[in-house]
């Protein structure tokens, strides 16, 4: 099994889309990694030699922000826009979608289950 930025890759999988299980790299990156690796679109990673896998870790170390390192750099982004206090960091304080979506219903993944409003119920008329 090959570790690579602390994370263990599936042995049977593509090289190419066993990459994507590190945070911080997707389709393109992958992609990009495995032909400048020199790396067939069809090995899989059992395949894959001790060399090969180090030119793919010394590769990730060297061009890509990745794991630990992504993930606290967007935590600080966050954190920055909240101890600013625009509108960006406002909602995310509020636990609101950040990008423009609707609230008045949907939202639900941001905002949570649907609480009750204690002496708001409908009248039928």
């Amino acid at each position: 099994m090959a570790r690579i930025a602390g994370v263990n890759l599936p042995d049977k999988k593509r090289v190419e889309f066993a990459l994507r299980y590190i945070y911080g790299i997707g389709h393109s990156h992958s992609r990009s990694i495995c032909r400048e690796a020199g790396i067939p679109d069809t090995r899989r990673v059992y395949e894959l030699t001790e060399d090969e896998i180090l030119k793919i870790r010394e590769m990730i170390d060297r061009n890509y922000q990745v794991e630990g390192d992504l993930r606290r750099a967007v935590a600080m982004n966050i954190k920055r826009l909240m101890d600013l206090g625009c509108y960006k960091g406002f909602r995310h304080r509020k636990g609101l979608p950040v990008h423009g979506q609707r609230t008045h219903t949907n939202a639900r993944t941001r905002k949570g289950k649907a609480r009750a409003i204690p002496g708001k119920k409908k009248v039928t008329k």
